[in-house]
């Protein structure tokens, strides 16, 4: 079995949820990475209590704040997260960060559409801007061949529910915006996979299943899917991925899913 090897990882979104398990469990790893930057809009809030005591306890893990909605924001995530890093680059991101809300056909308003949309799409857009120069070093100066997350890699935390073809839990809710949302991160993704190749970026959208986090409750069911047994799902997945996966949609035991 392949074996994730990167030497520093930044996470969006790690206060809660899949994003805060992602990093419990890199630094759980016995091989774990060197830098861990785990971001979330306010590190300073009751939210980010839990986050806080993990990084207490281990050390590498940094906690940054990043809003992916205020550009402003993520420039100086990233100016940070150069400095932290001491001249060496980044080898995989993983923008998760990402908002849902409650609307139907009938009740989305144009003002709730726009937030999601900013949040979920721009915002990864964002990201992925400002931490390019440090992917594309990590890169260059990587002596592996091809493309992997452990040499340079973007994993966007996408959902079947934005699957055209499949339309995952329709009938549990219709979240309009969110459906929507990540239809275009899909989009984004493959636009990355063409513009990145030759950089040797790998680039793809992941779903990381209908969780038991508070995203995944809000429809008023109980998710399938325990966050723990989610996040070791996607960290054995994403150890394995290749040029051979490049710009495809992945569920999180790897198999590919339809746009």
């Amino acid at each position: 079995m392949a074996v994730l090897n990167a030497r520093s990882v930044l996470v969006t979104g790690s206060n809660r949820g899949i994003g805060f398990e992602l990093v419990k469990q890199l630094v759980g790893k016995s091989n774990r990475p060197e830098w861990i930057f785990a971001t979330c809009r306010d590190p300073e809030g009751p939210r980010a209590q839990e986050l806080k005591n993990l990084a207490a306890k281990h050390q590498g893990v940094e906690i940054l704040a990043l809003d992916t909605s205020e550009p402003s924001s993520v420039k100086a995530a990233a100016t940070r997260v150069t400095e932290g890093l001491k001249g060496a680059g980044l080898n995989l991101l993983i923008n998760n960060a990402g908002i849902a809300k409650l609307r139907t056909l009938e009740t989305e308003t144009p003002e709730s559409m726009a937030e999601v949309y900013k949040t979920n799409v721009i915002g990864s857009m964002l990201v992925t801007q400002a931490f390019l120069p440090l992917l594309k070093k990590a890169s260059q100066e990587s002596p592996q061949k091809g493309m992997s997350c452990s040499k340079a890699a973007i994993i966007n935390v996408s959902s079947e529910a934005g699957s055209i073809k499949n339309v995952l839990i329709w009938s549990e809710g219709q979240i309009i915006g969110y459906r929507c949302s990540k239809a275009a991160l899909n989009m984004l993704t493959r636009c990355q996979s063409l513009g990145y190749a030759k950089d040797n970026i790998l680039c793809i959208t992941l779903h990381p299943g209908w969780i038991q986090t508070d995203m995944g409750n809000s429809l008023g069911q109980q998710p399938p899917l325990t966050v723990d047994y989610s996040a070791q799902e996607i960290l054995n997945t994403i150890s394995s991925l290749s040029e051979k996966d490049h710009g495809t949609f992945v569920n999180l035991d790897g198999k590919v899913l339809p746009w």
